[in-house]
């Protein structure tokens, strides 16, 4: 029997769905923008006539880039960074987060307020810098010259990702770890084969977190890595529309802008992070329920 709604419920439920109607299509236009843009024409980009849909639709601004050995060598960068770093934030994330879920451990309430004052009060930028620079001075002291490496291993974990983990984990019912000490499991394998299996959720949240970071990741790839051959792609790409800004005179393609080529790289860009994120998102509500509140 299909329950009737009452006209507040019904209100409401209009109301909900309309906002979130109007703020998916904000969300989605500046990609449909971007998508229009990379592949019409020259004459349409360049006087700026685009709305919604492509005007006189080229694909060659996608081969051109597609061509560039510069581009992919920064793609190949930012797969780097994100993979690895990825890889490494959630190891050390993991086993931070289930330490700090046990009360047992020694100054556990000391170690817990440490973590949450990082997010309270910030170093600001001059104290971030001054670390990021002496890492990079340790680094170089064991060999390692490789600047993307900096980028991994300083920028390695987030405060709220390992608190997330933590409440993740302290909401494992006590008694299978407890069944699992009677089996004789030691302490990694209760952390590997018990509680990791249980909150693959929170687990697989905070890799999205942490995947998409390292993805965007700018600002700070931008400062502290030197070699040009290093760049991730967003800062390729802010490069190249600082060099578009900053031409008197714009070079002549065949059939499309330079503005264009930008857009292209835009696409290229979000194209890895769409074909993920269907997989991970069944896991995203379920994680974030499960680490972000703790009883």
């Amino acid at each position: 029997m299909v329950k009737r709604l009452d006209v507040s419920e019904l209100i409401f439920k209009i109301i909900a769905y309309t906002l979130l109607t109007i703020f998916a299509i904000f969300c989605l236009y500046p990609f449909v923008y971007a998508v229009s843009s990379a592949i019409s024409g020259e004459e349409a980009v360049a006087a700026g006539t685009i709305v919604l849909w492509p005007i006189d639709p080229q694909f060659k601004a996608f081969v051109e880039v597609f061509k560039s050995s510069t581009f992919w060598l920064c793609y190949s960068n930012t797969l780097f960074l994100t993979v690895i770093g990825t890889i490494f934030s959630m190891f050390v994330s993991i086993f931070g987060g289930y330490a700090l879920s046990k009360r047992r451990i020694p100054f556990n309430r000391a170690l817990n307020f440490l973590l949450v004052f990082t997010m309270w009060f910030s170093a600001g930028l001059f104290a971030t810098r001054f670390f990021y620079d002496k890492s990079n001075e340790v680094f170089k002291a064991l060999g390692i010259i490789d600047e993307k490496w900096l980028v991994v291993i300083a920028m390695g974990i987030n405060a709220y990702n390992i608190i997330l983990l933590r409440n993740g984990f302290s909401g494992v019912p006590k008694e299978i770890e407890e069944a699992a000490l009677v089996d004789g499991a030691n302490e990694f394998q209760i952390a590997t084969k018990v509680y990791i299996p249980i909150s693959k959720a929170t687990i697989a949240t905070v890799a999205l977190f942490y995947g998409i970071s390292r993805w965007n990741g700018y600002f700070w790839a931008s400062q502290v890595i030197t070699d040009y051959n290093q760049k991730p792609l967003q800062v390729y790409i802010r490069d190249f529309l600082n060099t578009i800004m900053a031409q008197d005179s714009r070079p002549v393609y065949d059939g499309f802008a330079q503005e264009s080529l930008f857009y292209c790289m835009i696409v290229s860009a979000i194209i890895p992070i769409i074909i993920i994120y269907p997989f991970i998102q069944k896991y995203f509500a379920a994680g974030v329920n499960l680490g972000g509140v703790k009883e």
